[in-house]
């Protein structure tokens, strides 16, 4: 059972974890570095803990304590227990949710070891967007896609807005990052998978018509909003695919378009 402990000074030194979450800069560089993310809310933080990973510590509002009683008591890590006003204090905003925990981050697996069991890969290209990282996410697990893959400048899927975004959906889609952007996109085709980027390029084949559920196995690439793939991006692709629009409109959010494609890539796989 964890200990509970309560804290009244903002500048407690066991409250380091917490502070200025607001700061992005700073908890981009800080996070990665320490070895830690910022899980938040009673169904985020069960599912972090659920996928495995090691809790640091748990930051409370007093009112919480009881509703995350199950948390608390399956959990060896301390419980720091604080007023709101002295949570708001420590992290920048108000916790409307009540609940925050330091979790420990796992080592990432290679993209060599993800390829060789997926036969459905997301790829992502420069998409730094918190919000569309988690939104990615969400419907990469729900819509049955296997891995994920970033190139270098992706942002963090376990930033809390993307974790938050994404309802810990971050923690149930296994993801690696790809070092040699593009080069390493050659490496994924030699694995054995058709490279489909995703474009609002009214050239490009549809969905329907390239049926990619019917392919063995399928890496769908996504772009940064605005930006979309770069050309060395496309130009690695095997195809190019779009999703059809209606009434004038020319592209959809990256988050929308990934939900409409996952589900045109994943649907009625060959031998499932």
């Amino acid at each position: 059972m964890a200990e509970l402990i309560t804290i009244d000074d903002p500048d407690d030194p066991r409250l380091h974890d917490y502070t200025g979450l607001t700061d992005v800069e700073l908890r981009r560089r800080r996070e990665p570095a320490e070895g830690l993310f910022i899980a938040e809310g009673e169904k985020v933080i069960k599912r972090a803990v659920d996928a495995g990973y090691a809790m640091r510590s748990m930051l409370l509002s007093a009112k919480w304590v009881e509703a995350m009683r199950d948390i608390v008591d399956d959990s060896p890590a301390p419980v720091y227990v604080v007023e709101p006003a002295l949570a708001e204090h420590v992290t920048g905003y108000h916790v409307h949710r009540g609940a925050l925990a330091s979790m420990r981050r796992k080592p990432l697996p290679s993209a060599d070891e993800l390829l060789r069991t997926a036969r459905r890969v997301v790829v992502m290209e420069s998409v730094n967007d918190h919000t569309n990282i988690g939104a990615i996410f969400r419907s990469a697990a729900a819509l049955g896609m296997d891995a994920v893959l970033l190139s270098p400048t992706c942002a963090d899927p376990l930033y809390r807005r993307s974790v938050k975004v994404s309802m810990g959906a971050v923690f149930a889609v296994p993801y690696a990052r790809l070092d040699a952007w593009p080069k390493d996109l050659y490496a994924v085709r030699e694995a054995g998978f058709t490279l489909l980027a995703l474009t609002p390029d009214d050239t490009a084949g549809t969905l329907d018509e390239t049926a990619p559920h019917r392919m063995d196995r399928v890496a769908l690439m996504l772009g940064a909003e605005g930006d979309g793939l770069t050309r060395k991006a496309l130009a690695a692709a095997d195809e190019r695919v779009r999703i059809p629009m209606a009434h004038g409109v020319d592209s959809l959010n990256v988050g929308a378009a990934a939900a409409v494609a996952f589900y045109a890539v994943a649907t009625g796989r060959p031998g499932t």
